[in-house]
């Protein structure tokens, strides 16, 4: 349990970080300099106003300085990242698949609120995640045997550790070839774009680290909330449908999470569709 409370507290700063990241990268700004500031009045912000959840808690969501309101996204993400990270340890423990899985969450929640924010999944959590899943399957096994299994109907045999990579790349790309697919044809069908690149981009990221049949049902999980709940939004709200663009990749990259922290039992379930 000690390990999975470090966790906790580890992935609080880590959330922090996320925050600037979500609030720089979309903007094409550097994560490294200025230091944290708060972004209306550019004031620098101290230490002891720079604690995780607690800072925001003690300043009643407001800034020192110019008293103007904190967004809500910093305690959250904060608070969802220290959580992702304490389950993950906890049922894993102190192990190598448990890191592999908070390097995951912490992707994902930064792409989701990076594009519920500024509809814009940066390069640099959806290809670099990419490669970093493909890091970790070296050393991480996938917990999938789809593309082996395809390979060796074609004629193929792939053993020992190309196993895991092998699953981490067809993972990748093949949900990504599907989604991009169905991106085209919209486009050619209704003469406008219904599909980013970074969509794609994002679901490869997820392919590298969970294999295809997660990937998959990420796919298909994320589309049905974002076509039901979009589309209620859209409603609810007065707005065009036509026009109005959903943060599909939000809806992913709760798929996503759900997928992984549900692991191997919805896995079943998907399968047995």
């Amino acid at each position: 349990m000690i390990e999975a409370i470090l966790a906790l507290l580890f992935g609080l700063i880590i959330g922090s970080f996320l925050n600037v990241c979500i609030h720089r990268w979309p903007r094409g700004r550097s994560v490294i300099k200025p230091r944290s500031h708060c972004v209306r009045c550019r004031k620098m912000i101290a230490w002891y106003d720079n604690i995780p959840v607690v800072s925001y808690v003690v300043l009643g969501g407001k800034c020192r300085h110019c008293g103007r309101h904190i967004s809500v996204r910093y305690p959250a993400v904060e608070a969802i990242t220290g959580l992702l990270f304490f389950f993950f340890v906890w049922t894993l423990g102190p192990t190598a698949a448990a890191v592999k899985m908070c390097v995951f969450s912490a992707i994902m929640v930064a792409l989701m609120f990076c594009d519920l924010e500024k509809r814009l999944l940066p390069d640099e959590l959806t290809l670099g995640g990419t490669l970093v899943g493909f890091a970790f399957s070296v050393f991480v096994r996938v917990p999938d045997i789809t593309s082996v299994a395809i390979i060796s109907i074609l004629g193929g045999n792939v053993v020992g550790r190309w196993q895991s990579l092998t699953e981490s790349a067809g993972g990748a790309l093949l949900p990504a070839f599907f989604l991009f697919g169905g991106g085209w044809l919209y486009e050619k069908v209704r003469h406008r774009e219904g599909l980013g690149l970074g969509d794609v981009k994002l679901i490869a990221m997820v392919g590298s680290f969970l294999g295809l049949q997660s990937a998959l049902a990420t796919l298909i999980l994320g589309s049905v909330a974002g076509s039901i709940l979009g589309y209620g939004y859209i409603k609810a709200t007065g707005k065009d449908a036509s026009t109005y663009p959903l943060p599909f990749g939000t809806f992913l990259g709760v798929a996503g999470l759900g997928v992984a922290l549900a692991g191997q039992k919805l896995l079943g379930w998907y399968s047995g569709l």
